[in-house]
This record gives C-alpha cells, structure tokens and sequence, in this order.
C-alpha cells in the first residue's frame, strides 16, 4: 500500500489534505499528515480510515526519519528554511520530494545527487511559483510552435481578499503565511524592462507599483517581484525586451506599505519587550526609538495620528488600540507587526480571498505584432477553504498522485516549467476548476 506524507497543515494545506483523502480512498493509500500541532491537522483530516494525523517536532531527526523512512513520496509545506533538512533525509532514503517554495542554494547543491538517485524532486509546485510556471510555457510553447517570436513576457499574481469581503482601509486580508506578507518585497527585485535591466532595493520596490490596466477586477496595480531574470533562461526567452513578475494589490496598498517599510515596523533590528505592551503602546515606543535616527521621521508619529485621512488607515493596523496586547516576550518589529496584523486582517468565517493571476504576451507573427492576455480568477468559499490553499495545494496533490501512479517519468531537480509535467497537471487543474480565460489581438 502506498504512502504519502504531508509534513505541515497550515493556512495553506487545507484544500491539499482534501484532495489527498480524495485520491487516498479512489487508490486505497495512506496518508500522514505531520505538523507540529496534531489537532489542527487531525481537524483538517476529520473521519477518514487511511489519513491519519501526527504530531512532530520537525527538527527531531528521529521522529522526521521515521516517517520519511515509511513513505513513498514527501510533500513538504513546511516553512521554506525547513524543507532542506526534509530534503537530506528524502535523498538519504531514497524518496520523492515535492515543495511549493523556491529553490534555494542548498537545494541546489543536492541536484546531482537527485539525478543520480533516480529521484524526483519537484520544487515551486504551487501558485506562484508553480501554476505560473506550467500556464507560462504552456502558453509560450503554442506562440513558439506556431512561429511566434515573443518580445515581451509580464506575470502577475496576487492572494487578495473578495470583493464581497474588502472592508478595511488596506482592501488586504492574510490568507496565507502572515510571515511572508510582512517580509514581501525583502529580497528586492531584478527584471528586464524595454531592453534595460532593473534592479530595486527593498525600501525602494512599492515606489515601483503600476496600474494593472487589463485586470478583470478594478482598481489594482502591481509591484516587481524577486529575480525575475533567474526565469529568462528556463522559459527560453533570453531575447525578449521586457521579462517581468509581479505582485498584485489593491492600489492604495502599495503607497500605504511603502510608509510601513521605511517606518521600519519590517525591520528585525528593532527589538522590544512586548509583556503588557498595547499595540498603540508599541507604535509610540517604535517611533520613539526610530526618530532619533532618522531625520525624516521626526515628529512623525504625532503627525500621522493627527491627520484625519490616515486615520482609517492606521485604525486597520492596530494605532489606536490601547487593550490589545501582544504579551509575547522580547520580539523583533516585523514580529509584532506581524502579529498585529494577523488580529487585524484575519478573515473572518465567511470572508472569501481571491487569487488573480495574469499573463501579458507580446509577440510577433508574420510581420504583425500581437497581444495575448490570460486571466486566472479564483474566489475562496470561507476562512478556511480559501483560493489561496486550493491553488498552492492541488498542483502538489496532482503532482504526487501522477508521480505514484508511474505517469510523471521526469527524474532530478525541476520546477513545473517542463512539459512532461504541466501538460499532465493543467488538464486536470481545469477539471478543479482552475482556469484561464484567453483572448489574442493585433496591436
């Protein structure tokens, strides 16, 4: 009998563990389900005779290779600093592995080893990075193969919060990792544009925010996301005058967060005690500390919390709340912050989240120059059974169940970008419902 094992079942692990219960009765396989709190996962699971639920301290090697050593395949939704010690002990027994998160160097480094092995390892298998990936060259192959030479490649994508469920000043919600909405734009980005590369600081990249003109939805604009030219090479557009990804938001987002980053309330210098500290308590001692260094900051928070037009603004990140309290001991900014926003922006049990993803396509045809516009548009049902987990879990779910059932051949360390793999998942994505929308015309 076959078995799966799931090491972690946060936010975005819901429509994943549903769908493996699917595919767990349809073969009559077992599925684990590993995560450092057991009733959270055993709840996801519910009643289901072959999934089953334990709890794990991922960084015990002996309980990690326990159930590493009973497993035919391992998909890790662990925090991405953790998939590397995952991805040792899948090499050393001899396991597939399957992630949604980017590869990093010291996956890298495993490569040669993963080929060698016979193994797959299977890395950005979710959103963005994975459904990006596999709709992008699926796309670029039918330009290509038509005789299309494409000049320009733009990707959008964005977790955002329903139209129907927007009722805060920053028209966000945290469906996902809350870490990952604190550190977004961290690592800067680099892209090609109109021949020139671009290259943006951190404290820079939300000055960087462009209208989404061709969006579906209203009112969204876009910011430059990571290393976009690490991609160039591997969707074989190396020629092309413009490659760029981005990160959807709601327009007054970005500007909103461009305060917040240069406040430093991301910063992880900045260190308090928060036992008995009010999230207004927090923000009167973080400016406090930060104005004596920054000249441009003086006088800063007074002024913020006298003008009326912020007011909405900074009510939705906690500003004036005396009788919240964070009581978490010695933390960082971005912690905090983070935890004032997951109180602040928490969905609640019928909000609904929206994961919109775009691609714009120029090329040229027989002498004509075209433009092909894709749209995904997916809308959650609750808090928990969000847009966000059903496009980052199915890829990996699909993925695992063509890997076990000897339909996906590919062996060594890919991402979805091959097309052995995004011609077997994106069928059956369309049949889950996960779609594009197309239309192509002349300019």
């Amino acid at each position: 009998m076959k078995n799966i094992l799931l090491f972690g079942a946060g936010k975005s692990a819901t429509a994943l563990i549903d769908y493996l219960k699917k595919v767990a009765t349809q073969y009559q396989w077992l599925v684990t389900v590993a995560d450092a709190n057991a009733a959270v996962a055993a709840e996801k699971i519910g009643e289901h005779s072959l999934v089953k639920a334990v709890g794990i301290v991922i960084e015990d090697a002996t309980q990690r290779i326990a159930l590493i050593q009973q497993a035919d395949i391992v998909i890790s939704m662990l925090p991405a600093a953790l998939h590397f010690i995952v991805a040792k002990d899948c090499l050393e027994w001899n396991k597939h592995l399957l992630t949604a998160s980017y590869v990093d160097d010291n996956i890298k480094q495993l490569a040669a080893s993963v080929q060698e092995r016979g193994l797959l390892f299977l890395c950005e298998m979710g959103l963005d990075p994975g459904i990006d990936h596999m709709s992008a060259m699926q796309m670029i192959a039918a330009i290509q193969q038509k005789g299309g030479r494409i000049t320009s490649f733009q990707s959008h994508c964005g977790g955002l919060v329903a139209p129907e469920s927007d009722d805060n000043a920053w028209h966000y919600k945290i469906s996902w990792n809350p870490r990952n909405v604190v550190m977004a734009g961290k690592a800067g980005a680099i892209f090609k544009e109109n021949n020139t590369i671009m290259q943006i600081p951190y404290e820079q990249i939300f000055l960087h925010c462009v209208e989404l003109k061709n969006a579906s939805i209203p009112h969204l604009s876009c910011y430059p996301n990571r290393d976009s030219l690490h991609y160039m090479e591997q969707y074989g557009l190396t020629e092309v005058a413009t490659f760029k990804r981005t990160t959807i938001r709601h327009n007054h987002f970005c500007g909103y967060w461009e305060w917040i980053v240069n406040s430093k309330l991301t910063s992880e210098e900045y260190r308090y005690d928060t036992n008995g500290l009010s999230f207004a308590a927090f923000y009167k001692k973080h400016f406090k500390k930060i104005e004596p260094l920054d000249e441009f900051k003086k006088g800063e928070y007074k002024w913020v919390s006298a003008v009326p037009l912020l007011n909405h603004v900074i009510k939705d990140i906690g500003w004036f709340d005396d009788n919240l309290y964070i009581n978490k001991g010695i933390c960082t900014a971005a912690e905090i912050f983070q935890f004032i926003l997951e109180t602040k922006w928490a969905m609640q049990p019928n909000d609904k989240d929206l994961v919109l993803m775009i691609h714009e396509i120029e090329y040229t045809l027989s002498g004509k120059k075209y433009y092909h516009h894709a749209e995904l548009k997916v809308t959650g049902e609750n808090a928990v059974h969000t847009a966000m987990a059903k496009t980052v879990g199915l890829p990996l779910g699909i993925a695992a169940t063509l890997l076990l059932n000897n339909q996906l051949y590919l062996k060594g360390l890919h991402i979805p970008a091959h097309p052995e793999i995004y011609n077997a998942v994106l069928p059956i994505l369309e049949k889950e419902g996960v779609c594009f929308t197309t239309s192509t015309h002349a300019i």
